[in-house]
């Protein structure tokens, strides 16, 4: 009985950090932020795409551009 409550404690825990984040919306702007070179970051949305949840953060480059950084929620991938 002891044995198969430590599982089920093994189970809930692995399964509880499935549900946080990896990268949290002030991470996304870091990232997104070195991906332009320093720009600065004007808003960070929170969408899916593909299934997959990601950030959208908008960057006003250093030359003036502003460009859309996505970054995966799940692995932080940058594109």
């Amino acid at each position: 009985m002891k044995s198969l409550i430590k599982v089920m404690i093994l189970v809930l825990c692995f399964s509880a950090t499935s549900v946080f984040a990896a990268v949290n919306r002030d991470e996304a702007a870091d990232l997104a932020q070195k991906k332009t070179n320093g720009g600065k970051v004007l808003n960070v949305e929170k969408f899916i795409d593909a299934g997959k949840s990601v950030w959208r953060v908008k960057v006003l480059t250093p030359s003036g551009d502003v460009r859309a950084v996505f970054v995966d929620e799940a692995s932080g991938a940058v594109r």
